[in-house]
């Protein structure tokens, strides 16, 4: 039941927020309160808020009230500082703006966007910004700046601290400050002169006294994001400059970050890598000591265990494996990366750095390389320490990270004291690597929360980590990951009494009330971190490694309608553990009942997941598992549909004539009404029209076989080509396979057709739907069809729809060469054309099962061979047409390419792509009519 003071909040709140982004439902908040961290509160309302006016007045609508308020943006944060229990602000996609200043120098970003897209924004210019933590392709510079987070790069010179120019905040009253604006500054300070007063007062105290102030100073050399930026009060003259820099590393507990400046970094177009094994712990530090001492870019430090764990995984160099065998349990390795202005000062950096490696004697290289592939190969096993933890934990368990620094002089002994801990505390899974050149250490081990005394081992364990740490050793117990909730009870440890009492003083300062983010960096709590942890219950073994993450979020078409895969699994372990422990069978209905269409009708089960999934899970599965659950009614209809292939889609076809005859009789407008209406009557069942929807494809006529030798490739057009013509106002009113044939023998090609064509099928519908012995049937069939027709295999086949090919090389078992549109075109078509590219410009999009084969640079290159200007929109991974559910569900394509529209530049009048039903959306949602590339291919050609 939802206490009085939420409901008069939302009540104010609806006066100036869209009740539909005001999310009160319980499935809904569990779902969207969940984050990266090993923590679990759930908010009494969510906010999805689309712009500054809206923040503020949230903001200060609850800070009347005194009721506590988080901010999230990606919720990729480890801590526990995107958690809350009461209201819970996030972002709609509007907050992605940007503004390139300076020529590159500098760049504007607001919160919503991720550290990736500044970089691909920044590449032109031969700039990025300076922080680089590794979770950069899917979390947001709201994150970035709030947890100044750095990375492997970044060091302590390149983070959000050192390199922002200026920002625009809103603090606890509500208040907006510019801090490059001098009139808001003006204002502010007039408005805010107590504030500016405390500051100041804070300032000259901190700087009095010398020996907190040379601590500051003396833990800032080291990375550390334990507590507030200290560093600020004795870096800075100006309360302003002060301020903002205080807001950097405060997680929202001082005010919210609404956009940032920053002074931008070069990024280096000369890199190279190497791999280097060293035969003890001892010898690889006192190589990374030597190694501060150069210009070296990265310096990344794995531990025995570490190479241990990614020994048997593809692609590793075998000397890896070998260590194990030769009995070595000792050796540990550091990954360099060298950045060049040119190839001369490259190979000069490699030489020196070569030398000095060399004197500590490396049992195992991989010398330095500038080749991309073996770059890439040396950092993918760093990338996948993590992942290496994560897929062999025990079901029910959580991954945890830390992320603590040592002085570099010290860091040898520090990894041997931290594997020590591990053996006491029995965490023998447990691996250390990092950011050597910052002393910056990460450790990665599995823990249960499921009984006090796993807990209980938990909590001695952390209290000992930190006496280690920050006692001992004096380093700093979060580096990079933010302090949030897991080390807030362990401030007082590192910084002494009087650098804990400063950090309470600032927190006053800004946030009276106590309403921002209360709980973290700031908390009486000395147990706050061992207090609600999040359960990790078995729910299915396809996503029973999910680590909630987040990285699946940015390429999901689902993100911002729906649920997102993060939130899809974590919904479905809380359902199966109400099912299994029967506590509460009303919430359960609930949450059931929610997950039908939050969880699984709007999923378009694409798989991108999976490819950012950090242990490869593709919630798509499980949602096509779950979809399973059919009555045997509609088992029998689709087995019925699949025997009867063909006279389904001569109904499909045929509704589609009736549809144009309606539209041509009742026009578009009175089409448009009468078709919603009859969607929504029907339960969302017959489909909503379109003007895009395509016109009944005219009937295939296979060419006729001239007698003349020819090499011969077997077309199979799919259902939908088969049946879906184009559009009304198609330029070109061929249909495909007619535009497909025409291609083909232009390129000297005789085709073939399958037998029993019309009632072939990749089966991709059946599974989609959760009929697999559907599908399987009509795999099988259209298997033995193609065997035929390509004589055993001897002649490739071409698909002209993405999806079916990807089905079809996935399931069908005889050694069949399967080709989609672009690859075909790439391998077959264009050498034996010759191909004049068009200089109008062309909108061009890549399908999800295109970017899951790796075929997005080769449909890059084959669009641009045929058009001079090519343009990819932002955004935009997956379409949301997701077979049918464009029609069923529009609304999931509608948001998965709501960006799409804006991005089509004028003078564009024509778009490209390999998915016939893909198509139908894309026209929809950006104003131009998209057809597949065949017909682009097939106007610029002409014969040698």
């Amino acid at each position: 039941m939802m206490q009085p003071v939420y409901t008069d909040l939302i009540e104010q709140l609806r006066q100036q927020i869209d009740e539909k982004r005001i999310i009160t439902d319980p499935t809904l908040l569990f779902a969207y309160g969940t984050d990266a961290s090993f923590y679990r509160l759930l908010p009494q309302l969510v906010l999805q808020l689309d712009t500054l006016d809206e923040v503020i007045f949230a903001v200060k609508t609850c800070y009347e009230r005194k009721i506590a308020v988080t901010f999230r943006a990606a919720g990729t944060s480890l801590s526990g500082q995107a958690q809350s229990d009461s209201v819970l602000i996030t972002l709609t996609r509007r907050w992605r703006d940007y503004k390139v200043l300076n020529d590159g120098a500098q760049i504007w970003l607001q919160p919503g966007i991720i550290g990736a897209e500044a970089n691909t924004i920044l590449a032109p210019f031969g700039r990025k910004i300076g922080p680089d933590p590794g979770s950069i392709n899917s979390c947001k510079i709201g994150g970035i700046v709030a947890n100044n987070a750095s990375g492997m790069c970044c060091g302590t010179s390149q983070n959000s601290y050192r390199t922002i120019a200026g920002m625009t905040v809103v603090l606890a009253d509500g208040t907006l400050l510019n801090t490059l604006d001098l009139n808001s500054i003006a204002a502010f300070k007039k408005s805010h002169a107590e504030m500016i007063s405390e500051l100041m007062l804070l300032m000259s105290e901190c700087q009095a006294n010398r020996v907190l102030a040379d601590k500051i100073r003396h833990k800032y050399r080291l990375k550390n994001t334990t507590g507030y930026s200290l560093n600020a009060l004795v870096d800075f003259d100006d309360p302003i400059d002060v301020l903002q820099h205080l807001f950097v590393g405060s997680e929202g507990t001082l005010g919210f970050i609404a956009d940032v400046t920053y002074n931008t970094v070069v990024n280096h177009a000369f890199k190279a890598s190497g791999l280097f094994v060293f035969a003890d712990i001892e010898q690889t530090c006192l190589a990374v000591s030597q190694l501060s001492k150069t210009r070296v870019a990265a310096v990344e430090l794995m531990d025995n265990r570490s190479l241990a764990s990614v020994a048997e995984k593809p692609g590793m160099p075998r000397f890896i494996a070998q260590l194990g065998l030769d009995g070595n349990t000792e050796a540990a390795a550091l990954l360099i990366e060298l950045h060049a202005e040119d190839e001369q000062d490259l190979g000069l950096q490699s030489d020196g750095i070569q030398q000095i490696i060399n004197a500590f004697s490396p049992i195992e290289q991989v010398n330095f390389s500038r080749d991309t592939k073996v770059c890439e190969q040396l950092w993918g096993i760093r990338k996948e320490l993590f992942p290496a933890v994560g897929a062999v934990r025990e079901s029910g368990t959580t991954v945890i990270i830390e992320d603590v620094a040592f002085p570099i002089a010290q860091l040898a002994p520090a990894v041997r004291d931290l594997q020590t801990l591990f053996v006491q505390f029995e965490y023998h899974e447990a691996i250390i690597f990092g950011h050597a050149l910052a002393g910056n250490l990460h450790f990665v081990f599995t823990q249960s929360f499921d009984t006090p005394a796993e807990i209980e081992r938990y909590s001695a364990f952390m209290d000992a980590v930190a006496q280690l740490v920050a006692v001992d050793y004096q380093g700093s117990l979060k580096a990079e990951h933010g302090t949030g909730r897991n080390m807030a009870p362990f401030i007082e440890l590192e910084w002494g009494n009087d650098g804990y009492q400063l950090m309470l003083a600032i927190k006053g300062i800004f946030d009276t009330h106590g309403i921002l983010n209360p709980g973290v960096i700031i908390n009486a709590d000395k147990k706050s971190h061992i207090k609600n942890l999040k359960a990790m219950p078995v729910a299915d073994e396809l996503i029973d490694k999910c680590v909630e993450c987040g990285f699946c979020e940015p390429v999901c078409p689902s993100r911002n309608l729906s649920l997102t895969p993060r939130q899809r699994n974590t919904v479905f372990r809380e359902i199966s553990r109400l099912r299994r422990s029967d506590e509460d069978p009303v919430r359960l209905a609930a949450m059931e009942k929610t997950y039908r269409y939050y969880g699984l009708d709007t999923c378009a089960a694409t798989g991108l997941c999976a490819e950012r999934c950090p242990v490869g899970i593709n919630t798509g599965d499980l949602v096509r598992k779950l979809r399973q659950n059919h009555t045997e009614k509609a088992k029998k209809i689709a087995s019925w549909t699949g025997n009867h292939f063909a006279t389904v889609t001569a109904s499909a076809k045929a509704g589609l004539t009736v549809a144009n005859k309606m539209h041509t009789l009742l026009g578009t407008n009175r089409m448009h009404k009468l078709t919603q209406k009859v969607y929504q009557l029907s339960g969302h069942k017959i489909p909503q029209w379109t003007v895009h929807l395509p016109l009944p494809a005219t009937k295939i006529v296979a060419p006729i076989i001239s007698g003349i030798t020819k090499e011969r490739i077997v077309y199979f057009p799919s259902c939908a080509a088969r049946n879906m013509g184009v559009e009304a106002q198609a330029k070109d009113e061929r249909p495909l396979a007619e535009v497909t044939i025409s291609l083909l023998e232009k390129a000297g090609y005789e085709v073939i057709f399958p037998a029993n064509l019309n009632n072939q099928c990749c089966g991709m519908p059946y599974t989609s739907k959760g009929f697999p012995e559907t599908a399987h049937l009509k795999a099988q069939q259209l298997e033995q069809a193609l065997w035929a027709a390509s004589e055993q295999g001897q002649y490739p086949i071409l698909m002209d729809t993405s999806p079916c090919a990807s089905t079809s090389k996935q399931h069908l078992r005889k050694e069949l060469i399967i080709y989609e549109p672009f690859k075909f075109v790439a391998e077959f078509v264009l050498p034996r054309l010759k191909i004049i590219p068009q200089p109008e410009p062309v909108m061009l999009h890549i399908t999800c099962t295109s970017r899951r084969q790796g075929l997005a640079p080769l449909i890059e290159q084959v669009t641009k061979a045929c058009a001079l200007n090519v343009i990819i929109p932002d955004d935009i991974s997956c379409c949301g047409f997701a077979g049918d559910k464009g029609f069923t569900k529009p609304e999931l394509n509608a948001s998965a390419l709501a960006p799409l529209k804006a991005q089509v530049p004028q003078g564009c009048s024509e778009g490209y792509s390999n998915s016939r039903t893909c198509e139908i959306g894309l026209s929809e949602h950006s104003g131009i009519e998209y057809r597949s590339i065949l017909y682009l291919v097939d106007k610029v050609s002409r014969l040698h």
